[in-house]
Parts: C-alpha cells; sequence; structure tokens
C-alpha cells in the first residue's frame, strides 16, 4: 500500500503516506490548526497527535475549542502534579491520577501527609514544569522491561496495575515528561503536546484515600486540582466554588437552625421544628399535586422478612447496603426502597384492565448502609425518605402515562423556579428481558418525550438492567447540577412478583411498572433548594413567613394581637418579644432571610397598621394588618419565587382595612 486515505469532518479525503503522524495531517491542512492541536480522533479513537496513521481512517483534530480538549487538560494537568510531587518528594509512590468531572486528583503513598505549605509548593513546581514546555511522550514498553523498571523504582502499585491491565500484551503503554527522570507513568494516554499547553490550573486541597477506594488497602494522599482551557475559565470555577462555601446547606442548616446530626445516629437527621415545617411544607405540596393527578398515598412496613427482597432480587444483589435484623431466628431486612411492598400491594387482589393505571405514593423513612466515609449533610445519608411513586400500566398506556409524569416535573420544577436537562438511557449490554420488548419501551418512551413537548439527549446503554429511562438533571442557581427525578420502566419485578390483571379478553396479562421520583429523597432535594436559593426561601416555603418586631415592651400587647390575626390566617409568624433595639432585631431577622419584618410601635398601634420591610426591598411603608395578610396569602397561592421587582408583593399594594 503507498498511501492511505484519511477522511476529514467535511467530508474531504487526503491521501498519505502509511505511517504518517496525525500531527503533519494537522499541518497539511493549516499550519494554524497544526499550531492549536491537542490530539486527534482516529475513527473515533482519542490520540496523540504523534500517532502514525495506518490504514484508511476518519480524522478529526482536538483543538481548544472541541468537547475533548476539558479531560484531555485535565488528565495531563494531573500528570503534571505527579511529575512535581516526585520531583519535590522523591520517596512517595504514585497510585492513580484520572480527570474528574470537575477537575483532576492524583493519589500518592507518603510519609506523612501534605499540609497547606507542601500544596503551595507543588503548584509552584507544576508552573515551573508548564513554563519549561517539555513535551508529553508516548513510549511502548516490553510488558517485563515496565514492571522491573516499576518495581526497581519501588513502585509496587504500578507494577500490580501494569499486571492487572495489561495481562496477556506483550507491550504497555508509558508516558513520560521529558524523560523517564523527570517523570514517567504508566497511562494509556493521550495527553497534551506538552507542558506548556497548561496555563490555567490550580490545587485545591488534599484528603485521605485508599488504593483502590478499599480501606482495607494501602492508605493514600489524595490531591485535588482543576484545570481549565482558559484563565478566564478558570476564574469563574473558582467563583462558583467560593460561592458554593456560603451557600452549603449544612453551613446554613446551621444558621436557620433547621436540623442537625448526632454520632449516634449516623447518616440520620434530626430536623429541628422550623426544618419539620419545610419537611412537612414540600410533603404536603406533592401530596396536593399527586392526588388531583389520581394517585393514592399508601404506607408499607419498614421491616419485611428476606423473603421479599430474595423475590425482588435485592437480597442476592443489595444484601451489603441493607440494615439487616434478626427476630425470632428468622433473618429480616430495613426496608431501602418501596417498590417491593408496592407489588405485594398491587397482587393482594384480583386487578382488571378497568383500574389501571394503579398509582401508589409514599413518603415512608427508608434506610440504607451507606459507608460512613461518603455521608455528606443532606446529600448522602442513611435514613431518607422519597417522594416514591408506582404506576401499574398495560402496555398500551405506557406512552400516555410516561407523558402525563413529565407534565408533573414540568409542573413542580416550575413552581420551584428550577430549570433541568433530560436524558433518555437506553437498553444496557447487559439486560434482563427480549430485544423487542426494550425496543417497544424505549419507543414508548420518546412518544411521550416528544408529545409533552420535552426536549431531551439520548443517553445510549445507561438504561437500568431492567428497563430503560429518563433522568433530569436540574441546574441550581451557581450551574451545579442535581440528578433528581427519574422515570423508569420496569417488566422484571412483575415478572418476579408474578403480577396479573384480568384483560379486556377476560384472560390474564401481566401489568408493566413504572418506578418515579420528582423530588428523589426529600433529604437531598431540600439540599439542593438551600443552596440555589442560599437560604432565602420563597414566601410560600420559608419555615417562618414573617416576623413581629415590636419597637419597645409598651408595644407587645399589640404585636401579640398581630402575631395572632396572621397565625389564624394560615401564616408562619414568629413574635420577637426579647428587650433589644429594634434595629438588632431587623438585622437579626434579616440574617435569618426572614421574608417580612413587621414592625410595631406607637404609631402602628394606634391605626391598626403594621410598618412592613421586605428582605430584600427594605422599607415598604405602612400597610394595613387585612392588605398585608390578604397580600402575603396570595404570594403564596401563587408560589411565587421572589417578591415581583418594583415594589409588589405582600409589602405593596392594598392599603386600608
Amino acid at each position: 500500500m503507498n498511501t492511505i486515505t484519511v477522511t476529514l469532518p467535511d467530508g474531504s479525503t487526503r491521501s498519505v503516506a502509511p505511517g504518517t503522524p496525525v500531527r503533519e495531517v494537522a499541518e497539511a491542512i493549516s499550519p494554524r490548526l497544526a499550531g492549536v492541536a491537542l490530539a486527534a480522533s482516529v475513527n473515533d479513537r482519542l490520540v496523540d497527535l504523534t500517532t502514525g496513521l495506518t490504514d484508511d481512517a476518519t480524522v478529526r483534530i482536538i483543538t481548544p475549542d472541541s468537547p475533548e480538549a476539558l479531560p484531555l487538560y485535565r488528565h495531563s494537568a494531573a500528570h503534571l502534579l505527579a511529575a512535581a510531587v516526585t520531583n519535590l518528594f522523591p520517596d512517595v509512590q504514585c497510585g492513580i491520577g484520572p480527570a474528574t468531572e470537575d477537575g483532576f486528583f492524583y493519589d500518592f503513598v507518603v510519609p506523612s501527609p501534605f499540609v497547606p505549605e507542601d500544596l503551595q509548593a507543588i503548584e509552584q513546581k507544576m508552573r515551573e514544569l508548564a513554563a519549561q514546555d517539555l513535551p508529553y511522550e508516548r513510549q511502548a514498553w516490553p510488558r517485563e522491561e515496565a514492571t522491573a523498571f516499576f518495581g526497581a523504582r519501588g513502585e509496587p502499585l504500578k507494577v500490580e496495575l501494569i499486571q492487572e491491565k495489561t495481562a496477556g500484551q506483550s507491550q504497555v503503554s508509558c508516558y513520560t515528561i521529558k524523560d523517564r527522570d523527570t517523570f514517567v507513568d504508566f497511562c494509556t494516554g493521550p495527553h497534551v503536546p506538552s507542558t506548556g499547553r497548561l496555563r490555567a490550573f490550580t490545587l485545591l486541597t488534599t484528603s485521605n484515600a485508599y488504593w483502590k477506594g478499599d480501606a482495607r488497602n494501602q492508605p493514600m494522599q489524595r490531591i485535588y486540582g482543576t484545570a481549565f482551557v482558559t484563565d478566564k475559565d478558570l476564574k469563574a470555577h473558582l467563583h462558583r466554588i467560593e460561592e458554593a462555601k456560603k451557600r452549603d446547606h449544612r453551613k446554613i442548616g446551621r444558621e436557620q437552625r433547621l436540623f442537625l446530626f448526632h454520632p449516634w445516629a449516623p447518616g440520620a437527621t434530626f430536623w429541628l421544628a422550623k426544618g419539620t415545617t419545610l419537611w412537612n411544607t414540600i410533603a404536603d405540596y406533592m401530596r396536593g399535586v399527586l392526588f388531583p393527578a389520581g394517585y393514592v398515598e399508601i404506607k408499607t412496613p419498614i421491616v419485611f422478612n428476606k423473603a421479599l427482597w430474595e423475590t425482588s432480587g435485592h437480597w442476592q444483589h443489595y444484601r451489603q447496603n441493607m440494615f439487616l435484623v434478626e427476630s425470632e431466628g428468622e433473618q429480616m431486612g430495613l426496608k431501602a426502597m418501596n417498590c417491593p411492598g408496592h407489588m405485594l400491594v398491587f397482587g393482594s387482589e384480583v386487578r382488571s384492565y378497568r383500574d389501571l393505571p394503579i398509582r401508589y405514593h409514599e413518603q415512608t423513612a427508608l434506610h440504607r448502609n451507606e459507608a460512613s466515609g461518603v455521608l455528606a449533610g443532606l446529600t448522602r445519608v442513611r435514613q431518607f425518605s422519597q417522594d416514591d411513586a408506582h404506576c401499574f400500566v398495560m402496555e398500551s398506556q405506557i406512552a400516555e402515562e410516561v407523558e402525563r409524569l413529565l407534565r408533573l416535573v414540568q409542573q413542580v420544577y416550575g413552581d420551584f423556579g428550577l430549570e433541568y436537562a433530560v436524558k433518555l438511557s437506553t437498553r444496557p449490554e447487559e439486560y434482563l428481558g427480549e430485544a423487542a420488548t426494550w425496543d417497544h419501551a424505549e419507543a414508548s418512551l420518546r412518544q411521550a418525550l416528544d408529545a409533552a413537548g420535552q426536549a431531551y439527549t439520548l443517553n445510549e446503554g445507561d438504561g437500568a438492567f431492567y428497563g430503560p429511562k429518563i433522568d433530569f438533571d436540574v441546574t441550581d442557581a451557581i450551574g451545579r447540577k442535581w440528578q433528581c427525578a427519574t422515570i423508569q420502566l420496569d417488566y422484571q419485578l412483575p415478572e418476579r412478583f408474578n403480577l396479573r390483571y384480568v384483560g379486556a379478553d377476560n384472560t390474564e396479562h401481566r401489568p408493566v411498572v413504572i418506578h418515579r421520583a420528582i423530588f428523589g429523597s426529600f433529604e437531598r432535594f431540600l439540599a439542593l433548594l438551600l443552596e440555589h436559593y442560599a437560604g432565602a426561601w420563597p414566601l410560600w416555603l420559608s419555615p417562618v413567613q414573617a416576623t413581629v418586631l415590636p419597637i419597645a415592651d409598651r408595644h407587645l400587647d399589640y404585636a401579640r394581637q398581630v402575631h395572632e390575626r396572621l397565625a389564624a390566617a394560615g401564616l408562619r409568624v414568629e413574635l420577637d418579644e426579647r428587650t433589644e433595639k429594634i434595629g438588632y432585631k431587623i438585622r437579626e431577622a434579616q440574617l435569618q432571610k426572614v421574608p417580612y419584618m413587621l414592625v410595631t410601635g406607637d404609631r402602628e398601634a394606634e391605626s391598626g397598621t403594621v410598618s412592613v420591610r421586605g428582605r430584600t426591598t427594605g422599607d415598604l411603608g405602612a400597610r394595613s394588618v387585612d392588605a398585608f395578610m390578604s397580600a402575603a396569602l396570595e404570594e403564596i397561592a401563587r408560589k411565587a419565587i421572589s417578591p415581583p421587582a418594583g415594589g409588589e408583593g405582600a409589602g405593596a399594594g392594598q392599603t386600608g382595612g
């Protein structure tokens, strides 16, 4: 073969000699393209620019604008980090260093933990190596040479990786930065051409880690960092990190006295008075959405005999994540999910096609035995509740029912002012059931998404093993994504529990189950809301909607009257009876982010009014109690996310009364 054919993204072709490096293809297209090129996609496989082409191929040059650029930068930055660490601390052992969604990390075995001063020195060394513009070079080593090399360097973890990852191979891929003495790592790549391409990076923090994430293995120190294509993107990310610290739901939860945790109940939330009010508000809100939509609420037991979990398959595949108990010689498991119990309820009586769909909703507490090391505030707990529901439908009802669910999700997230993106996840490589059944189910989901006018992206091969699903990623106020709602089709549990209904043909048929949640877990959804609103709750959600602030003790009686009238109308209102200056009381209420502060003094007591201050709008003037009450109830009823601009809302509008 004298030449091979390279097909470019625009459909044009070029002929090159076999062995031509991808870099030369880029140079032939444009010297400017070659100057910014980072790597290449050859037949949809990422490779270095030095890779030689051996056969006809489709080639796309990766530049800083390509979607593959960011993970490439971050993977290369992880190697740069390891090079800096091994130069400064020659006795360390290297573990692994992948790119992550937010940056990169690298794990090391070290004599003593890293301290902040070490991190500063390491980052400075990274910048020195970047300024030298040292090449990343892929080298193919004989497998025996690679294991001997890393063994002689005192890198047994690298030897272990090579033995595991390259069994049966004669050669292994290693990457140097400049040369073996500067840095070398067992890695499949690819990487950017040289360290000079890496400018927008920083190190963030350290943590304890274990080899392969197993606490029984070698303890390690993990260094986290992040990298971006541009300094502008890096600065924006660091700003989001600082904003996230301010919005941390654990911090706000303490400040607003919503919840606490105790070491005697790890991973279980103590909901304090205001937090319980908040929890009940969203629980009742969900009931108010679901009951008109044809759902019924049920409650199933907390503890089940292992026979239930064996039937559902969880005993075989999920037992390690369950809390197990023994009673009278019988093994039992605390409920980790509601679906098996709902199968028993459906199967408890004869069902007709006329009964379907049947929609069960449940908010009972669930328990999962999460490892203590992953528990994190409200976002990862051992005890939680879900706005869980299971819809039992006929095959012919799938598309219509899913469309109804999509409109419910749109309604709920709209009420909370949340933006979201939708993914349709299709059949994975390993799945249960028949391919034809999966094809029908996926077509039904597509039909429902289209009918609801819902934009979505396709997530090929990421469905659950028992059925395809639709996932919803909510974006919060600072751009972070939270996976919340899910809609999953399930043909397997009805089979396992032998569920049946009598069809119009008077024969028995198998129902399909749609698992669905919109909040997900109440705990995680409240964490999302706390950080999304930064603790400044919309009036309809706020645990305290207004606080009455008497100026002096002589105004207490009138303040109590105002408090009683507002409470009787259903407003969540507090009375600040402390003997403090009014400025102090206002500042305290402001710090607690109470939506409305109602000041009462001589003038207000004489005229039957309150002086209204909005959390964001400041002094809104005097209003009659009835006028404030009416406007507040209207604002709550329409679930306003914040008082509209222009001074409207509960503090403005009507007077008199």
